[in-house]
């Protein structure tokens, strides 16, 4: 037996940890260590890769073997995790250089990759997750646009309401008023 560290593509919450965990036990697999974009298990020869595929697929995960691929979903959960952790506001690092320390990189390499794979830029990536994180605040009423400018980052409220006309198609206010439900699953924003 050996550890086998396996990526996994769309996990980008708790709930997923839990699922994926879950899933991998049901299968028999001792599973030594499940986070974000990943799973560690015990591994004989015969370990059944199909099945542990089709699994993952059932429940809206990939199991990853490209290691471009890997580092994209690593460039994805990093910025997930910053924007709804709400450290935004205290961020003093540039981004670019965020992702090249946590990820071991240089960031024009991540940023060719993340294009390539996503067909998107990491901005734009940015500009929707924080988007999204603005349209659940709306709908919950949980803050008034200018603290969701501090907690996101936004130099003022004129830039967010600006992001999120470009993204949306909508004003903050309109969006409130007139389109409660329209937010997209974490994994599904690109």
């Amino acid at each position: 037996m050996h550890t086998l560290k396996l990526s996994i593509k769309n996990m980008v919450c708790d709930r997923c940890i839990r699922v994926v965990r879950e899933e991998l036990e049901n299968l028999g697999l001792v599973v030594e260590n499940v986070q974000l974009g990943f799973a560690q298990i015990q591994a004989s020869d015969n370990l059944p890769i199909d099945i542990i595929r089709q699994t993952l697929q059932q429940n809206g995960f990939e199991l990853l073997t490209n290691r471009k691929v890997e580092y994209v979903e690593q460039i994805k959960i990093e910025i997930i995790q910053l924007i709804r952790s709400d450290r935004m506001e205290h961020f003093s690092k540039n981004l670019s250089h965020y992702l090249a320390d946590k990820l071991g990189k240089d960031y024009h390499t991540l940023s060719a990759w993340f294009s390539e794979v996503e067909t998107i830029t990491i901005a734009k990536f940015v500009a929707r997750q924080k988007v999204e994180r603005i349209k659940e605040w709306l709908e919950y009423g949980e803050l008034n646009l200018s603290t969701m400018a501090r907690l996101l980052d936004y130099s003022s409220i004129g830039h967010l309401s600006n992001q999120f006309r470009q993204v949306t198609g909508f004003s903050p206010s309109y969006y409130k008023k007139h389109i409660i439900g329209g937010r997209k699953p974490l994994d599904r924003i690109n």
